[in-house]
């Protein structure tokens, strides 16, 4: 896939905007779907346009569009969910690598090294694979109270381990004798 929709550097113009429209087809949604781990991928699209930025860096804008479908963290039945987000990368010519090891690269972070090519489509999956829901849920699934233990004691529930809980009755019964 990424053959087909990559961008020489060298030939992009200058002075004018190129623009892309991927809607990838049937074949290239059940790859992409099977790497993101998903139950279902339908109406990806990503419109948008590649122009120079200074002298020799690249920016990228576009529009990611997609509906997705993941298994509910609770009840594992399909969570679909509509994503549109708008996408930014700016590629850097003069790039420089952190030379700290533990250096970390801010979250929102749209900038990469310029290459030989810029790939639209390879920017359209990661964007999809960050704005995918980390924990979808089923519209009122909720997690019960579980409780484990051994046979013949009585296990722990929420209440028990609250280090405040008994607070109030404790109160009550000072008030009472006084």
């Amino acid at each position: 896939m990424s053959n087909q929709t990559s961008l020489r550097v060298a030939d992009l113009p200058q002075n004018a905007p190129t623009p892309f429209e991927l809607r990838p087809d049937a074949k290239a949604l059940d790859a992409i779907k099977g790497d993101l781990g998903l139950l279902g991928l339908r109406k990806l699209s990503f419109v948008g346009d590649v122009g120079a930025t200074g002298k020799r860096d690249w920016v990228l804008k576009g529009k990611l569009g997609a509906t997705v479908i993941q298994p509910c963290v609770v009840t594992l039945e399909p969570v679909t969910t509509r994503i549109d987000i708008p996408v930014t990368r700016v590629f850097v010519a003069n790039w420089a690598d952190p030379e700290e090891p533990e250096f970390e690269i801010p979250e929102d972070d749209e900038t990469e090294q310029l290459g030989a090519e810029i790939d639209p489509a390879l920017v359209m999956v990661e964007a999809l694979s960050l704005a995918l829901p980390q924990y979808p849920r089923k519209d009122g699934a909720e997690l019960g109270q579980a409780g484990f233990t051994e046979p013949g004691k009585q296990a722990l529930t929420d209440e028990d381990v609250k280090p405040f809980s008994g607070l109030a009755d404790l109160r009550d019964a000072l008030k009472k004798d006084e």
